[in-house]
């Protein structure tokens, strides 16, 4: 079994560039299948998920090339298969899948998604979105088998703005007849790099970023060109590693405006940052004051940082107060931060984190990508050896994490371990 062994208390500095968005990317590789000609996707991250989705993408018959930090794919060989369930469950992005072959085909057989184990998943909004537009759903033993005589547009109300069903029914519509209305749509910055892709395909979106999208449908796309953007939470995630240990770390290539949120929670804590037009400086300080902080969806601050910044508000002075509202099992890092010496409470969906609290190295598991992203920010600042099990998830989400790493200082390394 592979385990990530890493020696604490290192000083971190120099500089780490931030690759392209995971959750971006995992939508736009599916969304190529809607083009005729080919396109090109460039910077997107060498992660697992990234490799999940290309090897959908061959499964069905697309031609894909990866050339640097770009990939290059032609559907025009594609065949409508149904996806088996030992490729679709690897990851929650697999069901944009059912989207685009739906829209392309107006057929899809697939099995529910996988993905990381933080809650209640559903994807019930993603299938309103179909039914909207003329789609029938049957579900038996975990398949769905989608079908419709035609896709038509239409007035989608979500009942809470998620960004997959708001990306699902963005993909749908641009091929459906007449106008589709997205109600309460997620505004996440992801949502706005895939529209921005498909109007490249000449399809007809706007308000993406905004509570309403409109979308006139289109007979064809045609093939093109796009660029991913800097991941906001890998963005945040080595700004939070910073603010631990950092002497004038540089994080370089992010969108300022993506990681707002936590830059003014850091700013409230104390920390000692200096903002640029595509980076920041940050730098440990060794007293830092409690915050509150309430995940929310964007421009809120994100759910996929709670886990992460839990590690940072064990070392400020005082208690700090965290509540969860997007998912109701996202506090599984907690017992291990405890048994590295923190002092966490759990009550419902918030957690009271008492500091400062000096941690240690202990053998810990990433229960899901952004709880061990915590457990390595934990084991960044404690003193010791920490050795993190199950680091699979962790390397799904953020690319080169380990060269990264040991490039600002960080002892960081993956051994087997029997």
């Amino acid at each position: 079994m592979k385990v990530l062994k890493i020696n604490g208390g290192k000083t971190l500095s120099g500089t780490v560039r931030i690759s392209g968005s995971k959750n971006a990317s995992v939508a736009l590789i599916p969304a190529a299948i809607l083009a005729d000609d080919e396109v090109t996707i460039c910077n997107v991250p060498e992660i697992t998920d990234t490799d999940a989705l290309t090897e959908i993408l061959k499964y069905l018959g697309a031609d894909v090339k990866r050339a640097s930090e770009s990939i290059l794919i032609d559907p025009k060989p594609i065949v409508n298969k149904e996806i088996p369930e030992e490729m679709s469950n690897k990851l929650r992005a697999s069901y944009y899948f059912m989207a685009v072959l739906l829209a392309k085909f107006k057929h899809v057989e697939m099995y529910f998604p996988g993905g990381c184990a933080i809650g209640a998943r559903p994807i019930d909004q993603t299938l309103k979105g179909f039914e909207a537009l003329g789609a029938k759903i049957k579900e038996e033993n975990n398949k769905y088998t989608i079908d419709a005589d035609e896709l038509t547009g239409s007035h989608v109300y979500l009942d809470m703005p998620s960004v997959g069903a708001t990306i699902n029914t963005m993909l749908v519509a641009v091929k459906a007849k007449g106008e589709t209305i997205i109600e309460n749509a997620a505004k996440e910055p992801e949502i706005v790099n895939v529209a921005t892709f498909l109007n490249n395909m000449g399809a007809k979106i706007t308000g993406a970023g905004t509570s309403e999208i409109r979308i006139k449908g289109v007979e064809s796309l045609k093939g093109c060109y796009t660029e991913v953007i800097p991941d906001r939470i890998e963005s945040g995630t080595y700004i939070i590693a910073g603010a631990l240990m950092g002497n004038y770390l540089k994080i370089d290539n992010i969108i300022p405006e993506h990681v707002e949120t936590l830059i003014l929670k850091l700013k409230e804590m104390g920390v000692d940052m200096e903002v640029g037009a595509d980076y920041i400086y940050v730098s440990k300080k060794d007293r830092m004051k409690p915050v509150h902080i309430k995940t929310l969806g964007y421009p809120g601050f994100p759910t996929d940082l709670q886990q992460p910044i839990t590690t940072l508000l064990t070392q400020c002075d005082g208690e700090s107060v965290l509540q969860e509202t997007v998912y109701e099992n996202r506090f599984k890092n907690v017992p291990y931060l405890n048994s590295m010496g923190a002092n966490i409470s759990q009550k419902q969906d918030t957690i009271m984190i008492k500091g400062k609290t000096k941690l240690h190295g202990k053998t810990v598991e990433a229960t899901d990508l952004r709880a061990g992203a915590c457990l390595v920010l934990a084991g960044l600042v404690a003193d010791g050896t920490t050795t993190i099990r199950n680091i699979g998830p962790v390397l799904r989400g953020y690319e080169n994490i380990i060269e990264k790493l040991n490039e600002i200082g960080a002892d960081v390394k993956i051994v087997e371990e029997e």
